[in-house]
C-alpha cells in the first residue's frame, strides 16, 4: 500500500467538552459550566462519550475493557473531578449522535475523534477545548494500481466513514478537483 496524500489538514478535538468541564471557572453570566460540573458531582461519576471502537484511541480489549488515548482522558477528567480515575462510565458514540449525546446530557464530556471546525464552533452550543491529537487525510491504494497523485482516483470506490468530517473534505475535494468517486 501507498499513501496518497490529500492536501486537507485538520486537528481532531477530541476532548470537546461541555460546558460545565472545558470552562469550570468561566465568567458567571454563563450559567451552564456550573450546572454541568455540578451534575457530575452530584451523580458521583462522570458520563464520557467515546468512539464506538478505534484502535489506540477508544476500543474494548478481548476481556471488554476499554483502552486507548481517549479513554484515558476520560480516566484523567474523572481523576481531576472526583480524585478516582474509576468514577466513569463510557458510552460507545458515532459520528451521527455524538453531539446530540452532549447537547442532550446523554454525556457530560466527548473524548473521540471530533473535528474542531468554526461551524462545529458557533453553531452548536457547545465549548471545545484544546486540540489533544492532530491528523491529516490521505489515500492509501496498492502499489500494484499504479496511482501516482490522489487526482488519478477518478472514478474509484473510496472507503470513507459516513458523517464525518473526512466525508465532507473527501466530497469538497472531489468537486474542486473534478473528481468522481463512489463512497463506501
Amino acid at each position: 500500500m501507498q499513501p496518497l496524500g490529500l492536501s486537507i489538514r485538520h486537528a481532531m478535538g477530541a476532548a470537546a467538552l461541555a460546558l460545565g468541564l472545558a470552562m469550570p471557572l468561566a465568567a458567571s453570566a454563563q450559567q451552564a459550566p456550573a450546572n454541568t460540573l455540578d451534575a457530575v458531582r452530584a451523580r458521583g461519576h462522570l458520563i464520557c462519550g467515546v468512539n464506538t471502537g478505534l484502535a489506540g484511541f477508544a476500543q474494548p480489549d478481548s476481556q471488554g475493557t476499554w483502552r486507548g488515548f481517549d479513554v484515558d482522558y476520560c480516566h484523567a477528567i474523572a481523576a481531576a473531578i472526583f480524585g478516582d480515575a474509576t468514577k466513569l462510565r463510557l458510552v460507545p458514540t458515532t459520528p451521527q449522535v455524538r453531539f446530540t449525546a452532549l447537547q442532550s446530557g446523554e454525556v457530560d464530556v466527548l473524548s473521540r475523534n471530533t473535528t474542531w471546525t468554526l461551524s462545529r464552533d458557533t453553531s452548536l452550543g457547545l465549548d471545545f477545548a484544546a486540540t489533544n491529537f492532530y491528523d491529516g487525510q490521505g489515500f492509501i491504494v496498492k502499489a500494484s494500481a499504479g496511482v501516482k497523485t490522489a487526482k488519478e482516483l477518478d472514478g474509484a470506490t473510496i472507503c470513507v466513514q459516513p458523517g464525518t468530517t473526512t466525508e465532507q473534505n473527501l466530497a469538497e475535494w472531489a468537486r474542486s478537483n473534478q473528481v468522481r468517486f463512489t463512497p463506501v
